[in-house]
């Protein structure tokens, strides 16, 4: 992949100026680096160049983009060549970085609520996770995530269900009881594991094979494609089909790089990150279901099926609803009327 030296830091333009005329119809003039009317962005990522983020995401929308000859070029850094997640969207924030795909999670250090999006079976699925996307609630949303971070968010990728995998099957609740599930080392992961009764055990993403081999941690949550991707059907014997997250990557841009484009140039990166939603979500779906069939056909851990969803769920839901409260509340209830 190209390399490219991050651009000077760019101040956040004043909140007043952000929203004078309103969130949504903000449009950036003929602005530019080089004075001729084009713009490069740099759109980073954590994945590895064959994680179907990066094929049928990020590089999509770059490939999209570059051969409209419009005058913006953008450029791709996966593999998390630009720093780690923290790091990269603090580099969004200043502007050293133009773009990046971020976890609701972990942008939730930023802006509190926005972590809703992550939260245990907050979602059924991914049909439910856009319908709510696309809703005047998300509006709200985007338009406080930008007051408060100055960046915006463009759209949300589908990522995958998240399932659980042990040493045993987990089919209800009370099948975590006695077991070391990793989560990842964040407020609302940790939340999570509470709100289906599981007790968290906070490693280190790299570390996460080695703990399962090892017997460090008893078993983890992610999603198919990760699980295959990182081995770790390789030391565990079952995969529950728990879906307890719908996972959501949201793809950021900096607001001042926003602006250098023009109007028209805005609407194509729009329209490009909007188009590749579907493609991503297929590009997923299709990888879920390849690996789930070469587990079955080729003695992989066993597949679980029948798992309790409807169990875990009401066990979140009733957890959330006891424990959040003020903008997160508001978002997680207004999330949950889209499901019935």
């Amino acid at each position: 992949m190209p390399t490219r030296n991050p651009h000077p830091k760019l101040a956040l333009i004043p909140v007043a100026l952000l929203f004078a005329t309103g969130c949504t119809a903000m449009g950036g003039g003929a602005g530019d680096d080089g004075g001729d009317g084009t713009v490069t962005l740099s759109f980073a990522n954590s994945y590895t160049t064959n994680h179907p983020h990066t094929r049928c995401g990020i590089q999509a929308v770059a490939d999209k983009i570059n051969e409209q000859d419009n005058g913006v070029t953008i450029e791709t850094f996966p593999n998390s060549q630009l720093g780690g997640d923290a790091a990269r969207f603090t580099s969004v924030v200043s502007g050293d970085v133009d773009m990046d795909v971020q976890g609701s999670s972990a942008l939730a250090a930023s802006y509190a609520p926005v972590g809703v999006l992550d939260m245990a079976y907050a979602f059924d699925d991914a049909d439910h996770l856009f319908q709510f996307f696309d809703s005047p609630g998300a509006t709200e949303l985007k338009e406080n995530f930008a007051r408060e971070t100055g960046t915006r968010i463009l759209d949300a990728w589908y990522f995958g269900m998240r399932h659980f995998s042990a040493n045993k099957p987990i089919r209800e609740p009370a099948d975590l009881q006695g077991l070391r599930m990793r989560y990842a080392d964040s407020p609302i992961y940790l939340e999570n594991a509470k709100a289906v009764g599981a007790s968290a055990t906070a490693v280190a993403f790299e570390e996460v094979y080695l703990g399962l081999q090892q017997g460090i941690i008893d078993g983890q949550e992610n999603p198919i494609a990760t699980i295959a991707e990182m081995s770790f059907d390789e030391v565990q014997s079952h995969v529950s089909l728990s879906g307890h997250q719908t996972g959501s990557q949201l793809i950021v841009v900096n607001e001042n790089s926003w602006r250098k484009l023009s109007a028209e140039q805005q609407q194509a990166l729009t329209t490009a990150v909007r188009q590749t939603r579907v493609e991503n979500r297929t590009c997923m779906e299709d990888e879920e279901e390849k690996v789930l069939g070469e587990w079955r056909e080729n003695n992989g851990p066993t597949v679980v099926e029948d798992v309790d969803r409807d169990a875990f769920a009401t066990r979140a839901e009733d957890y959330f609803n006891r424990t959040l409260s003020g903008e997160q509340l508001t978002l997680y209830q207004q999330v949950r009327e889209f499901a019935k």
